[in-house]
């Protein structure tokens, strides 16, 4: 047994153990923790994103267009492609950019049908700002972890992704 303290996932399982000890649940504990870990570092992510007037969505968009390299420019099926997300929710997050005049749109000459996305200098500040903000909270969160510890942990969530044992 660990000498580590106690929190309130080990009494969840030591409860079900005591009532179904027929069953394995480090996996549960294991899930537990990073599903709460992941909670808190939203709610701390989010409270950064709030101050420069994003939310998430929004500043994954502003993120991949900065991110993209000048002239901070891509097309709406990219962008979904980049963002893994469907091109209906990809509408709706530029047109809110747009409004706050973080982007623009803009026909492409070469395709009446298609449109360029355009981060404005509007846009580039505020995700500009945003981004060091967002780096500085991270490394604040992650303060505690060793850089080995740091890699470790990288190595085993990607492998908890890619769906294959560390």
């Amino acid at each position: 047994m660990s000498n580590e303290p106690k929190d309130a996932i080990d009494l969840v399982l030591e409860q079900w153990r005591r009532e179904r000890p027929d069953l394995d649940l480090s996996a549960m504990g294991v899930f537990a923790r990073i599903a709460r870990l992941t909670r808190l570092v939203e709610a701390a992510v989010e409270e950064v994103f709030v101050r420069h007037g994003l939310r998430q969505g929004e500043f994954d968009v502003l993120a991949a267009l900065r991110r993209s390299g000048s002239p901070y420019t891509m097309i709406p099926s990219e962008l979904s492609a980049v963002l893994m997300m469907s091109r209906a929710g990809m509408t709706n997050r530029l047109d809110r950019l747009e409004a706050a005049g973080l982007i623009e749109r803009s026909l492409d000459p070469a395709d009446r049908r298609s449109f360029h996305v355009v981060l404005t200098d509007k846009g580039r500040e505020v995700i500009d700002a945003a981004l060091t903000e967002h780096a500085a909270n991270l490394a604040r969160l992650a303060a505690g972890l060793t850089p080995e510890d740091a890699a470790t942990l990288t190595r085993i969530v990607r492998g908890l992704l890619d769906g294959r044992p560390s």
